[in-house]
Parts: structure tokens; C-alpha cells; sequence
């Protein structure tokens, strides 16, 4: 076999192995996610630690899961809460800013409602404002972006929801991701 046919996999324990870079196995185990982001409790020192949160990919459409997310931060959190958006003039009742570049202060935490292929390039826009931390929103994967994101120093979060994370740290966690109110085991009206 020459060297362009043969595809070196790390496996999650760490070896290595050679296979034809054809072979099924290949595809599958390069699909496979070996990165792994901060535990829980890294990840509720990064909530505690933050003031403040930039909403890259924030939407002024209420059916959005970025509007649900920024409702959420601005109601139930003390966080400065920006929006990040070229195609928005206001958010929430907030002005929106077309780039990080432009926010008047360099977030704590930008949290990313972008496409996986837009991750690389919002790494580098957090690089170069200086920004600690990238949350890449529920559902959204680039591994490779995580790995160089690491490398640069960054605090990498991914494919994890900023919202559910905070509830849950915060007790305001219902079944379906609302903060219900209620500390009580009985249904009300009883």
C-alpha cells in the first residue's frame, strides 16, 4: 500500500492503527467523536466565572432556539448579554452588532449558533478579540475547529446548549427545559 491509500486513526484509548483509508472501518471511525470538551464541573466554573456572553448567529426570529436562548440569559441571569448579528439592527429590545470586533467589550463566553462549517472561522474571530471561551450551541459538531480552538488556548464547549447548562446548574431545570417556579412534589391546584 502507498502512504495515499493508508488513513492513521488515534482511537479513544489513545493507540493508533493504519487501515486502507477506503475501508469502511476508516469512514466509520473517522465519524467517530474523540474530543472531549470540559466536564461538568469545568463547565459551571466557565457559567460562574463569566459576566458576560456574545450570541454569534443570535436571530430576531422568535421561533429560533438563539432568540429562545437570549430571552432566557436576559431574564434569568446576570450576564451582560450581547447579539451578534450583520443582518440585525436589534434583538430583544438590544442593539445588534455585526461582528465580535464591534462588541463594546470582549465577552466571556461567545456562544455560537452557527453551521458547523462556520465554527473554524468563529474561533479565529474569538482568537482575535481575545474572547476565553466558545460554547458551540446543541446539535452543532466540528470536532477539528474544537481541537485547534484548544490549541490556541481557548476553553472549547461543544454541542451543548448554554441555556440548559445554566438551568441545570441553577436548579431550574423542568422536563422540557422551562424554569416552572414550583418546589413542590404536588401538581397545583391541590
Amino acid at each position: 500500500m502507498s502512504s495515499e491509500e493508508v488513513q492513521t486513526t488515534q482511537l479513544s484509548n489513545g493507540l493508533t492503527c493504519d487501515l486502507p483509508a477506503s475501508s469502511p472501518l476508516a469512514k466509520l471511525l473517522k465519524s467517530q467523536r474523540t474530543w472531549v470538551g470540559p466536564d461538568a464541573k469545568q463547565r459551571l466554573a466557565i457559567l460562574r466565572q463569566a459576566k458576560s456572553i456574545a450570541i454569534v448567529g443570535a436571530s430576531p426570529n422568535p421561533a429560533r432556539s438563539s432568540y429562545f436562548v437570549g430571552t432566557y440569559l436576559l431574564q434569568s441571569s446576570d450576564y451582560r448579554v450581547y447579539f451578534v448579528n450583520p443582518n440585525a439592527d436589534e434583538i430583544l429590545g438590544h442593539k445588534a452588532y455585526p461582528d465580535l470586533a464591534s462588541l463594546p467589550e470582549v465577552p466571556d463566553i461567545v456562544d455560537v449558533f452557527r453551521k458547523a462549517s462556520d465554527i473554524p472561522a468563529v474561533i479565529d474571530d474569538v482568537l482575535a478579540i481575545g474572547a476565553p471561551t466558545v460554547w458551540v450551541q446543541l446539535g452543532i459538531w466540528n470536532q477539528d475547529a474544537a481541537v485547534y480552538g484548544e490549541s490556541k488556548g481557548l476553553s472549547v464547549v461543544m454541542d451543548r446548549c448554554l441555556k440548559v447548562e445554566h438551568a441545570r446548574f441553577h436548579g431550574g431545570l423542568h422536563l422540557l427545559g422551562f424554569d416552572t417556579g414550583v418546589i413542590s412534589s404536588r401538581r397545583a391546584g391541590r
